[in-house]
């Protein structure tokens, strides 16, 4: 007997329900250029605003501790509140976000965390300093997973890496920005105030500023965006949906049964070391730099040396990266190299072999973020992604609150924040190992069976007679 014979039939639905005719008629590369120029500048520039709001603490430091008081484990317990509050606020954030819409509630935390950064000019005790920061990752929680939450809107699994890759590259950039324009304001004396009064006030204002394009640049959807058609609306939601058949992606009808899955908690575990190296390194690097360097504007100049490689390093590896089909290999290089930069900045000596080793540690560690925000969202979607990303963020954002607490905990015992680095090293041998046994274990699986009679084009085939 003559098996079944095979008919293949395109896929007939979009998420929505609208026809899909063809999708020869759709240049997939023009499209995808096409939404990365609407879309991916423009969040880059908030998170670019974000960064050096959460930032521009280390870069007061030396003239702040000094007037307010603080010792170095002080300002390294105000630098990692932030990111408990962060922690605590941003799954609930991420919640409320897909039910107002990303426009909305980016621009309703840029107004805030704007206000709170600018506040922060008014410290004049420790037990302010802490309500302040605190408050100040309340009010951020949710912009970072949210912007890559929204990104999954507009790009299929495909183009991910790349798109977040380069959104990412706001990082670094904001401290090539930062370093000179610092080592500028700290030399001021305006109205009464001094330099880290500005720095805090300037910084808070124009996030506030900002809120306003976002409202009325950002779309939610790519069906709601002006500038794209309906075919092309349709086309994206269709190979979104075709993601979901084949991979089997996870989404759940309660998305906060996200935080009961294997995988949000694996891949929360993962992203940990990185922002314990992140963080420890460029909340303190300004004052390690100031150690051997003879003003505020050397200072600031010197800082930026490491980010211009951390902008190289998100470049090269997401591009790298984006040709795998799945990440885990560059993930563990990474790692590995972030260890030995950080490992090598704390036995070498103050100067340019110290800046040096810490712009090798800065490649790596920027590099992360493009890398591997690609696999979490490889396996969740949805409603479930919002909830799932914003809580791998947000565990993974402990590290923010650990990396610069240990290392300012060890620089008030020895007398020398570089010895903090050997802390930050081994966590990042950890995640490199973490990697290594993800992959083991997951490398080429779907989280759920991928729909039966799916071809890897997404089209259907019909066994029946």
């Amino acid at each position: 007997m003559r098996p079944p014979a095979r008919r293949r039939i395109p896929l007939p639905y979009s998420p929505r329900g609208f026809i899909v005719e063809s999708s020869a008629q759709i240049d997939e590369r023009q499209l995808i250029s096409k939404i990365t120029w609407h879309i991916v500048p423009f969040v880059m520039v908030l998170y670019t605003i974000a960064y050096i709001d959460r930032s521009v603490l280390g870069f007061a430091k030396t003239q702040m501790s000094a007037e307010v008081g603080l010792s170095d484990a002080a300002f390294g317990l105000g630098a990692g509140l932030f990111f408990l509050a962060y922690f605590l606020f941003e799954v609930p954030s991420n919640y409320i976000l897909p039910k107002v819409g990303a426009r909305k509630w980016f621009a309703r935390i840029l107004f805030t965390w704007g206000l709170i950064t600018a506040l922060t000019a008014l410290t004049n005790s420790t037990g302010l300093f802490y309500l302040l920061r605190f408050l100040l990752g309340v009010a951020e929680a949710g912009f970072y997973p949210g912007v890559l939450f929204y990104l999954t809107f507009w790009f299929p699994q495909r183009h991910r890496t790349k798109a977040t890759g380069t959104f990412v590259l706001a990082a670094p950039i904001a401290f090539l920005v930062m370093g000179p324009l610092s080592g500028v304001v700290l030399e001021l004396s305006w109205f009464g105030l001094q330099g880290w009064h500005w720095l805090f006030i300037l910084a808070g204002v124009v996030a506030m500023i900002a809120a306003v394009p976002t409202l009325l640049w950002l779309r939610d959807t790519p069906r709601s965006a002006p500038w794209m058609s309906d075919a092309e609306a349709t086309w994206i939601e269709t190979e979104l949906d075709k993601d979901r058949l084949l991979y089997g992606q996870e989404s759940h009808a309660n998305p906060l049964r996200a935080l009961r899955s294997k995988y949000v908690w694996v891949f929360a575990l993962l992203f940990f070391p990185s922002t314990v190296g992140i963080y420890g390194l460029s909340f303190w690097l300004p004052t390690v730099i100031s150690a051997f360097s003879d003003s505020s504007a050397e200072t600031g100049w010197l800082a930026t040396i490491p980010y211009v490689f951390g902008v190289i390093g998100i470049f090269v590896t997401s591009r790298l990266a984006a040709r795998m089909s799945e990440n885990w290999i560059p993930l563990i290089v990474i790692y590995v190299g972030a260890a030995i930069g950080i490992l090598l900045a704390a036995v070498a000596p103050p100067g340019p072999l110290q800046i040096a080793a810490m712009s090798m540690a800065a490649f790596f560690l920027y590099a992360v973020a493009g890398v591997f925000w690609a696999l979490p969202t490889r396996y969740l979607v949805g409603a479930t992604a919002a909830v799932g990303i914003a809580f791998v963020n947000s565990f993974g954002n402990i590290g923010g609150f650990v990396g610069p607490y240990v290392v300012g905990a060890v620089s008030d015992a020895t007398g020398n924040p570089v010895n903090g680095m050997f802390f930050l090293g081994a966590v990042l041998v950890l995640g490199a190992i973490g990697a290594a046994i993800g992959m083991r274990a997951w490398a080429g699986r779907n989280p759920v069976e991928a729909t039966p009679g799916v071809q890897p084009d997404g089209t259907r085939v019909d066994t029946s007679v």
